[in-house]
């Protein structure tokens, strides 16, 4: 589409009330160009596939020598603001001046962070594979802003006056005011950077391998271990946190042998290996994949190749984000469990009656049941989820 000043217009916030703007700029850009239609534009005409049978009758009767690639450009246009607000709302028409603003590489951490599949999580390993991009923190104009920054209140009033014109001009004063007003509102963003500079963000995970990970860990009543720590592995978050950003953080703390992260990240291999490779070799294998950096969508064709099943992205998506995380989290507090009432204290054991292990007498191994002598039922955990699987 080409660069026309109307696309400010498109790409505005007023998208809901732009139709007659687009119509008016249009109007001026054939007077600016002294172009004269063969058949005059009708705007009254909603919809594209109406606009785009005139603008057939146009060119069919238009001279080749008239047909500059301006007026063409104007012709689409034409064409294109008459496409259904929402789906101009949705950005899906993507002009000259929408597909600036999509390739910019300067974005707010907020924005972008909501973009991605990760979270703000997913941001670090972007870091890691293009070091040019900047975070700029998502700016907005305050009350004590106004209040304290000299000219800013003075320019408010005067956009407020703008509007008001603008909402009761026509024709061409009206497209000149909504130009001044982008240009009015671009201009308070200018004084309150002149005046407080934005913070950027910078560097955000090389400290990563200077931070004490030290932790103390306590149970409570319920038999459920917690920690104090930064991080931890009970917290199906925190691991989440770290598959997210796992290629960036385990480079970071690589052979940093005097480092806590270097022994997470060490701990966090071991717990991802004795969890998932055996007993869920479909999780393990997307787990691989998405550290690997692959799209939910390549990873979809090659869990179902190698493992028959086929999920949707979505459901990929929850695997990674929730599901995963949690059975690992899990795993670190039957763990941790299994050491503390090994080593630590004494704890109660029992034997399953049905896979002959013997375990910890923990509602962690076996569930409740106030009918026996030791407050459990006599088979685990494990084989009672087996005995489900084999009913259904």
């Amino acid at each position: 589409m080409a660069e026309l000043e109307t696309d400010l217009l498109f790409d505005g916030e007023d998208i809901e009330d732009n139709t007659e703007q687009n119509n008016e700029a249009i109007e001026e850009q054939l007077i600016q160009e002294e172009i004269k239609p063969a058949i005059k534009l009708d705007y009254t005409l909603e919809t594209p596939e109406e606009r785009n049978e005139l603008v057939k009758k146009i060119i069919e009767q238009t001279p080749p020598e008239r047909l500059t690639n301006k007026y063409l450009e104007i012709l689409s246009n034409y064409i294109v603001f008459a496409m259904d607000k929402e789906e101009r709302k949705q950005k899906k028409i993507l002009t000259d001046n929408r597909m600036v603003t999509v390739n910019k590489r300067e974005t707010s951490f907020e924005g972008l962070s909501d973009k991605l599949e990760n979270g703000e999580d997913g941001i670090y390993n972007m870091i890691a594979n293009d070091k040019n991009i900047i975070f700029t923190p998502k700016i907005s104009i305050t009350p004590e802003d106004v209040a304290t920054i000299p000219g800013l209140k003075d320019l408010r009033d005067a956009i407020t006056v703008v509007e008001a014109e603008c909402k009761a001009a026509t024709g061409k004063r009206k497209y000149l005011l909504k130009k001044q007003l982008i240009e009015m509102r671009q201009d308070q963003y200018v004084m309150k950077n002149a005046y407080h500079p934005p913070m950027y963000f910078s560097h955000g995970v090389k400290s990563f391998t200077s931070v004490s990970l030290s932790e103390h860990i306590t149970i409570d009543e319920n038999g459920v271990p917690h920690s104090d720590g930064l991080v931890t592995f009970f917290d199906p978050k925190h691991i989440s946190a770290l598959l997210c950003n796992y290629s960036k953080l385990k480079e970071d703390a690589w052979g940093k042998f005097w480092t806590d992260s270097y022994y997470l990240m060490e701990d966090l291999d071991e717990l991802i290996e004795r969890t998932l490779k055996d007993d869920y070799p479909y999780y393990y294998d997307l787990l691989i994949y998405k550290i690997n950096g692959k799209q939910n969508t390549e990873i979809q064709e090659l869990l179902y190749e190698k493992h028959g099943i086929k999920y949707s992205v979505e459901y990929l998506s929850s695997l990674w984000r929730n599901k995963i995380p949690k059975l690992l989290a899990e795993q670190a507090q039957e763990d941790y469990l299994v050491w503390y009432y090994t080593t630590q204290e004494h704890g109660k054991w029992k034997r399953c009656s049905k896979c002959g292990q013997v375990k910890l007498a923990h509602n962690r191994f076996f569930s409740k049941n106030k009918t026996s002598k030791d407050g459990f039922y006599s088979i685990c955990k494990d084989c009672r989820k087996h005995k489900t699987k084999e009913k259904n």
